[in-house]
């Protein structure tokens, strides 16, 4: 049987990266959005934070969901969170891409089903009723 989900939501690890990439929110801002192109988003809005004395913060809203950092460039680390929802956007394009643009010598990644259509189903007081559950529906 094959897993039906609304998303993909990969959270990936990223270690011994350029600290000096890590350090710019220009940069990292730059990097973000050009995954989201690549991995086929459609991108919304994206907003980042640079923290004193360094390390980012931020997100790229997608229609289909966002991407997320947060960098640690004292440790080379960086956290990313690539959720995506829909068939046409693959995610592991922009972890690949952002693997690469990080200099990371080491990742390691999970993925993780989100919007389990059985699931919401079971727990949804309409149940079977719902009919095809997709990503995005028809508009009235």
């Amino acid at each position: 049987m094959k897993l039906e989900t609304l998303g993909r939501h990969i959270l990936i690890e990223y270690y011994n990266c350029d600290e000096e990439v890590l350090k710019s929110p220009e940069i990292i801002e730059k990097h973000m959005n050009e995954a989201a192109r690549i991995a086929n988003a459609t991108i919304v809005n994206s907003v980042f934070h640079h923290f004193n004395p360094y390390g980012v913060s931020g997100a790229v809203i997608i229609s289909e969901s966002h991407l997320a950092i947060h960098t640690w460039p004292e440790y080379g680390y960086a956290a990313v969170d690539v959720f995506t929802c829909g068939d046409k956007i693959n995610p592991w394009t922009a972890f690949d891409f952002l693997e690469k643009m990080f200099g990371a010598s080491r990742s390691e990644s999970i993925e993780v089903p989100r919007g389990m259509t059985e699931k919401i189903k079971k727990f949804h007081p309409e149940g079977e009723n719902l009919g095809k559950i997709v990503f995005k529906p028809d508009a009235e």
